[in-house]
């Protein structure tokens, strides 16, 4: 760990901005003639990079949060139309620098060819993973495979080049990187660092996301103009390009999902909250970031706890649209056992019952404990304004709840990811049959408890859910699979994205049902109220209240925002005060360059719509 960090410190000569790293008289830190000189000189250069890459809790957790699965308390400027292009600020190219002068400098190393070749494809690793990023930000980019002079201004100026040709240039850095980066046991311990299986699962994770994008979208968001024939059935290969990535992971044989039939209750969230879950949890993390608080690494913005269990921040609570996609642990939806849409006013206690065990290990149930029952048990409206209040990050084991430091592992990939990419590449390539269903949905549905049924016809709820665009039943169940299985890491954004779903980011987040004003609510389950929705100013000792603005205008809820469905009754409308003016355009698939950027280099051209 100490070599990670020294490491970091090593290869910290990046800049704040483009220009910054590229205009330094000395911009390297390091002398490429004196530091890259043996094998361990590339393990610190590339250890430092992990560190870089991998990402931090704070921000692993926080990917969701604007998500259709969350209700976030507060306004995501993105979301309304006060955001332009003088809202964004992140052109940045800071790392990309670091990573092309390792490339350029690393075979002056005295190693052996296949180390070498291991970490050129460690950097190209890090390469992918740069443009991959700025592919979903921005879409077409220019793509840089070489460190630049400082005052070579016409490639510091120049345009971009388009979409699918830096994604084809992603795919290359990918496949060398899957097949030189070694997948010996040294360079999989502890599954911190790069190794052949890392590239596998970040190819697959990247070409999903790209072949469905190219099936949803219509039209290259950069350009606003049709995807071409060829840009099309590109889509097509990224999709078998996936399905085989994974293949090759599934096939190692090296890697299984955690799964204790007797702890199939406890097991999915612990590997969320343990300390040591780089160790624990080897079989199914592929890369993951690690905390050690022996060495004191740890997470230096906050206690996660402090999002969970701070009143101050109630930033995180669940959508009850979304918590509706649980199924029962029979295998059948939640919503068959309703007609019409009477699920909806489900009460707290029947809509826990007996459902996907990962349910209880993700949000506050009835019958939830922590700690040996120290801290409260309840839901509270106080934490999260929807009543459904997170736990799958939150901590057992520190002495205080909010202040101090966690030192929680992050599974960056798991191999639940590839078993659910796997099936979904497939099924969109319309060859997810039971066969395949069975090697990897049923899996992850098992390990929840849940009785695996192959989807013969769709769900009408997750029709209803994605809009009625999607009907194919495999389709719409490997997504509410997805869903569920990768909440809170990450992914939730990106997909949307990719499905052309972007709709649902703005849809109005509904929290649980109330069934009258002024009850006391035991939403513990343990026989002592807990809880309490009043239109009125009221105190109750040991009690959350929520507020409700019952008549409209009330002064004294002025600044609550919260309504209930029916008037004095029915499902909380929590966050209808944040969600006040926002909508979803087409052109918001892509960030805009920043205004100032494009002022400085025309030759960049706006993404379409901006």
């Amino acid at each position: 760990m100490k070599k990670y960090l020294a490491a970091f410190l090593a290869v910290s000569l990046f800049a704040t901005s483009c220009e910054d790293f590229l205009t330094k008289e000395n911009p390297n830190s390091i002398d490429s003639e004196y530091f890259f000189t043996n094998e361990t000189s590339l393990e610190l250069y590339a250890n430092g990079l992990v560190r870089s890459y991998a990402t931090k809790i704070k921000d692993f957790i926080d990917g969701d949060r604007f998500a259709d699965t969350q209700a976030w308390n507060g306004e995501y400027l993105f979301y309304t139309t006060r955001y332009n292009v003088a809202s964004n600020t992140s052109w940045s190219w800071t790392n990309l620098r670091s990573i092309n002068y390792f490339l350029e400098n690393l075979r002056q190393a005295d190693a052996e060819p296949d180390v070498l070749d291991h970490y050129e494809g460690v950097g190209r690793f890090f390469r992918a993973l740069f443009y991959i990023a700025k592919v979903q930000q921005y879409g077409a980019n220019p793509w840089y495979d070489h460190v630049i002079d400082p005052t070579d201004t016409d490639a510091l100026y120049r345009a971009r080049d388009d979409r699918s040709f830096v994604c084809r240039k992603i795919l290359e850095d990918l496949d060398y990187a899957c097949e030189h980066c070694s997948g010996d046991a040294r360079y999989r311990v502890r599954s911190t660092l790069v190794n052949k299986y890392v590239a596998l699962a970040v190819k697959a994770r990247f070409c999903l996301f790209e072949g469905t994008y190219r099936k949803y979208h219509d039209n290259d968001p950069s350009t606003g103009k049709a995807w071409t024939a060829e840009e099309k059935a590109e889509g097509q290969a990224y999709l078998r390009a996936c399905a085989e990535a994974c293949e090759a992971v599934m096939d190692s044989r090296l890697y299984s999902l955690v799964d204790d039939p007797a702890k199939r209750a406890t097991q999915y969230r612990q590997m969320f909250t343990d300390l040591d879950g780089c160790g624990n949890f080897t079989s199914e993390w592929i890369w993951a970031r690690d905390y050690d608080e022996a060495l004191n690494v740890k997470n230096t913005d906050y206690s996660i706890n402090d999002y969970m269990l701070n009143a101050q921040h109630a930033n995180y609570a669940f959508n009850r649209d979304f918590v509706m996609t649980y199924l029962m642990l029979d295998g059948t939806p939640f919503t068959s056992r309703y007609e019409g849409e009477d699920y909806y006013y489900a009460t707290f206690a029947e809509e826990t019952a007996g459902r996907d065990l990962r349910l209880a290990q993700t949000i506050k149930t009835p019958g939830f404990k922590r700690d040996g029952g120290k801290w409260s048990d309840a839901p509270s409206f106080l934490y999260a304004m929807t009543g459904y209040q997170p736990v799958k990050w939150l901590t057992d084991y520190i002495k205080d709840a909010i202040d101090e430091a966690t030192f929680t592992d992050v599974p960056l990939i798991r191999y639940a990811e590839v078993l659910l990419s796997y099936a979904e590449a497939k099924a969109e390539l319309g060859e997810c049959g039971p066969d395949v269903w069975d090697k990897t949905v049923r899996l992850t549905r098992e390990r929840a408890g849940v009785t695996s049924i192959y989807p013969a016809e769709a769900d009408p709820y997750m029709v209803k859910y994605f809009n009625g665009k999607v009907t194919d039943p495999v389709i719409l169940e490997i997504r509410r699979e997805r869903g569920i299985e990768f909440t809170m890491e990450n992914l939730r954004q990106q997909d949307i994205r990719r499905w052309h779903m972007g709709e649902l980011l703005v849809r109005v987040k509904t929290g649980m049902y109330i069934p009258a004003l002024e009850t006391d609510l035991d939403l513990d389950g343990d026989g002592t109220p807990d809880n309490i929705v009043s239109n009125r100013l009221v105190e109750k000792a040991a009690m959350s209240v929520l507020p409700v603005d019952l008549e409209g205008g009330n002064e004294n809820f002025s600044t609550s925002g919260n309504y209930l469905s029916d008037g004095d009754h029915g499902y909380i409308l929590g966050y209808t005060k944040y969600q006040q003016g926002y909508q979803w355009t087409e052109n918001k698939y892509l960030y805009p360059i920043p205004s100032a950027d494009v002022t400085s280099n025309p030759d960049l051209v706006q993404n379409a719509g901006w």
